[in-house]
């Protein structure tokens, strides 16, 4: 009896169709539909970051007026409440730059032209030096392309010294007149470029989300740049003090290079700590002594950087150091100098609208 109620529960398990074969996971036309679109957005970058590269000249004054002018928006909202015409205001930011790249100027050119003056002795005193380390140091002999041979005279190319650095470190009068009237009319302006950019989107909703982001961008840069400012007057300061007390003949100068290169992280500390260690090795008469202004502006940068910073601005605008750095090695190879000094308000730019769109919070940039 068992075995002939088992028999058709068998033949019905055997007439049961087979489960079908599962699907692919991605089928061929999906796959290459997707890898089209992947290729077309990397052409795109490509083409994008060919024409930011290529339109450097006018794109980069442009951009940098913009990024400035947004950094001086809650300024501009203060003005406007004191009931300053915005014409005055931006006339007096314009104004601020001129006086402050004239004053940075004087501080930095008259000691670097005595410097220059006296360039044939102080390579003849870092030749001297250098030469104690000649033993075992094969790239000894590229400073004698530079320094020349020291007999009855030394003869120096400073054109080859310095003109790479003027390419680099120097924007061409065209780009300056650019900034600063582009800084001027987005002063000027700054009210109808907002409302234009509000009407720009049909919907209250988006409306509203674009109003956030334009708040939050104005009040998280302005933060950044004023905190920076007043971090790298201390540093600054420090520095020059610092200068004058180990016996440096110039210690204005060293100053003033610390409170412009600071804006530029990673890149600018170093500068200076290769600036003092060069100016150390023709100022005094030991290396051990040569390295002791560069390894205290190391000191300085490392608490600056590490517990100054992040307690004044705080952790909401801490900005992950990776980030910051890739930010600042992609702008700096595409832009130069000023793409360095505008690396972070890029990411901070890019944080706050991936934060509004993105996010759940409005107001402040994520940790």
């Amino acid at each position: 009896m068992d075995h002939a109620q088992a028999r058709p529960s068998v033949a019905r398990i055997r007439d049961r169709p087979e489960p079908p074969d599962p699907p692919p996971a991605v089928a061929p036309a999906a796959f290459w539909r997707q890898a089209a679109q992947i290729a077309t957005v990397g052409i795109f970058l490509i083409m994008f970051g060919a024409f930011l590269d290529l339109a450097r000249a006018l794109l980069l004054p442009i951009v940098c007026a913009a990024v400035v002018g947004t950094m001086l928006g809650p300024l501009g909202q203060m003005a406007a409440r004191r009931r300053v015409p915005a014409w005055a205001f931006a006339l007096a930011a314009v104004g601020f730059f001129l006086l402050f790249a004239q004053v940075i100027a004087a501080m930095v050119m008259a000691p670097l032209v005595d410097w220059i003056g006296r360039m044939p002795e102080l390579a003849g005193i870092l030749r001297n030096k250098m030469a104690a380390l000649e033993r075992g140091m094969a790239a000894f002999q590229s400073l004698q392309s530079v320094f020349g041979h020291v007999n009855s005279g030394l003869s120096i190319d400073l054109s080859a010294l310095l003109q790479p650095t003027v390419a680099f470190l120097s924007p061409t009068i065209g780009e300056l007149l650019i900034f600063l009237t582009t800084l001027f009319f987005v002063l000027l302006d700054r009210a109808d470029l907002r409302r234009h950019m509000i009407l720009v989107f049909k919907d209250q909703e988006d409306r509203l989300s674009v109003i956030r982001i334009i708040n939050d961008l104005e009040r998280n840069l302005s933060r950044y740049i004023g905190t920076v400012t007043v971090i790298n007057l201390g540093v600054g300061a420090i520095t020059a003090f610092g200068a004058w007390m180990l016996g440096f003949s110039s210690p204005v100068l060293f100053g003033a290079l610390a409170f412009v290169c600071n804006y530029v992280p990673y890149i600018g500390p170093a500068v200076i700590v290769v600036v003092l260690f060069a100016a150390g090795l023709v100022s005094f008469p030991s290396l051990a002594y040569a390295a002791v202004a560069p390894l205290l502006f190391v000191a300085l940068t490392t608490i600056e950087g590490h517990v100054v910073t992040p307690n004044i601005v705080g952790r909401r605008l801490t900005l992950s150091p990776l980030a910051v750095f890739l930010s600042l090695a992609f702008w700096t190879w595409l832009w130069g100098p000023v793409g360095a000094f505008l690396s972070v308000p890029f990411l901070i730019l890019g944080l706050v609208i991936v934060r509004h769109l993105f996010g759940e919070d409005e107001g402040e940039l994520p940790e």
